[in-house]
């Protein structure tokens, strides 16, 4: 019998309110479907299960705010007997869960137009403590829920659990993990050039943006270099062949997740540009799946829509390193002798010194480079 527990969706996680279960004892489920909705500090999150089976048993109700590592329900595998073999009928057909109206006392209805507001108890509890009017926010949890992240952002403001969890996330980075930074200024006048003609060829729709030629680089260099794809836990380094790089993604109202695009050092450009974009809209309005914030083993962070020309990163723990990537911008260049002006990134490294050292790290930035003076192969 298996275990479906609940996931850690980032370092900093110590526990998660089940929203929503999507699934009810005796539903047939498959590697990967969605079985929950999960609220977390940074949003709701879609949860998905990881073994085929069959749904036994419902552990946890409905609005229940539980540790990671909590068995959620148990899955009964292909050929496995039911647990309750005497009364199948009980297995197959439970009790269905108490309604929202059955803990009134920690979730107050909020009237709006059309009927009560959809809004998790986390996020009722929230609004009781600052005043929020739950009536008077947009949703962006499943279905339009309202989320603790709505509430805390109400008015604009960044969302205080959000830029906690991020600030504890980070002083852990700095605490347990002995950075070293390098950084190097990358030539993209090939690159550049390469995806003018290319995109000259797509439809407007198909386009390319610069940021997927740099994340095929960087994935593709993490293959040369293994040391900054993985994870480091319990004293040693597990590498990582698949290269999952998280996307450091700034939310509307503060703050920033950093979700995995998956086998990026694998896909076409075309399905990365993609995915990336569907990436960032469903960061942005809490559509993301518990995969994509749970397995990301090498993060890319960039500010340079900002203006931003260079940015050292902290390490998200587990992962043992992040590539930070600033503007592109027209800089002197000096070749043969001559001066002119070429586009140019700056890309930096921040790398774990427990399992990688600056040799190895000013490879990684050498395989990057010479990836984007190859455009065409990537």
């Amino acid at each position: 019998m298996g275990e479906f527990r609940m996931p850690s969706l980032g370092a900093d996680m110590e526990a998660g309110t089940l929203v929503e279960w999507k699934v009810k004892p005796g539903d047939p489920v498959r590697r990967g479907d969605v079985v929950a909705v999960v609220e977390t500090d940074k949003g709701a999150i879609a949860v998905e299960i990881w073994e085929d089976g069959v749904v036994e048993e419902i552990r946890v109700e409905e609005g229940a705010l539980v540790p990671v590592g909590t068995v959620l329900a148990t899955v009964r595998g292909p050929g496995e007997a039911a647990a309750a073999a005497a009364a199948p009928a009980q297995a197959a057909r439970p009790p269905p869960p108490a309604p929202p109206a059955a803990a009134p006392s920690t979730a107050a209805p909020a009237p709006a137009p059309g009927g009560r507001v959809r809004a998790s108890p986390a996020a009722r509890s929230r609004a009781r403590a600052l005043g929020v009017d739950l009536g008077a926010l947009r949703g962006t949890g499943p279905g339009g829920a309202v989320t603790v992240s709505d509430v805390e952002g109400a008015g604009g403001r960044p969302a205080p659990s959000i830029r906690n969890a991020i600030a504890a996330a980070m002083a852990r980075s700095k605490r347990e993990i002995p950075h070293y930074y390098l950084g190097t200024e990358i030539d993209l006048s090939r690159a550049m050039a390469w995806l003018g003609a290319e995109n000259a060829r797509r439809g407007v729709a198909e386009r390319l943006l610069p940021v997927v030629l740099l994340l095929k680089a960087v994935a593709r260099a993490a293959r040369e270099v293994p040391e900054v794809n993985g994870f480091y836990s319990d004293g040693s380094f597990r590498p990582v062949e698949a290269v999952h790089l998280g996307v450091a993604i700034s939310l509307r109202r503060g703050g920033l997740v950093a979700p995995a695009l998956h086998d990026v050092d694998r896909k076409p450009l075309g399905d990365l540009m993609r995915e990336l974009n569907d990436l960032v809209g469903r960061a942005r309005s809490g559509g993301l799946r518990s995969s994509e914030l749970a397995d990301a083993t090498l993060t890319v962070t960039s500010l340079g829509d900002l203006g931003v020309a260079t940015v050292y990163g902290v390490i998200y723990p587990p992962q043992v390193a992040l590539v930070g990537l600033g503007r592109i911008l027209e800089r002197p260049w000096v070749e043969g002798g001559r001066i002119e002006a070429r586009p140019a990134v700056t890309a930096t490294l921040s790398g774990d010194h427990r399992v990688s050292d600056g040799i190895r790290g000013a490879q990684f930035l050498g395989a990057l480079d010479q990836r984007l003076q190859a455009p065409e192969a990537l």
